[in-house]
């Protein structure tokens, strides 16, 4: 079974609950431990939802933040399940005519005139 998985980045409101209300508070704390980022780095970081992130920098936001990972990202999975249709079978994309249903050309009957 094939399962979505999804997940929320929440560091803009685990600051916000610290007294951080800046996305440049960060950038002393993040350089007291050693991590040396731009603001407009640290602007993505905080208000868009990154793709990937270094651990070093995960660790050093939950020790600046004092929370855990499980705070900072929150995952959920949900099961995917396929659309069925009354039949049991799956429904054909709706670009897709179906023979059996629209109207079908007639058979031709070959007549020979007798000629030959």
């Amino acid at each position: 079974m094939k399962r979505d998985v999804d997940y929320t980045w929440r560091l803009a409101e685990l600051m916000a609950a610290n007294g951080m209300h800046n996305s440049t508070d960060l950038i002393p704390r993040l350089a007291e431990r050693g991590i040396q980022l731009s603001r407009p780095q640290v602007y993505r970081i905080v208000h868009q939802r990154p793709e990937r992130v270094a651990l070093q920098l995960l660790a050093a936001l939950c020790d600046i933040l004092g929370c855990g990972v499980e705070d900072l990202v929150t995952v959920t999975a949900t099961d995917t399940r396929k659309k069925k249709t009354a039949s049991g079978t799956t429904a054909p994309p709706p670009n897709v005519v179906e023979l059996n249903k629209s109207i079908r050309p007639r058979r031709a009957r070959i007549i020979t005139d007798g000629n030959d």
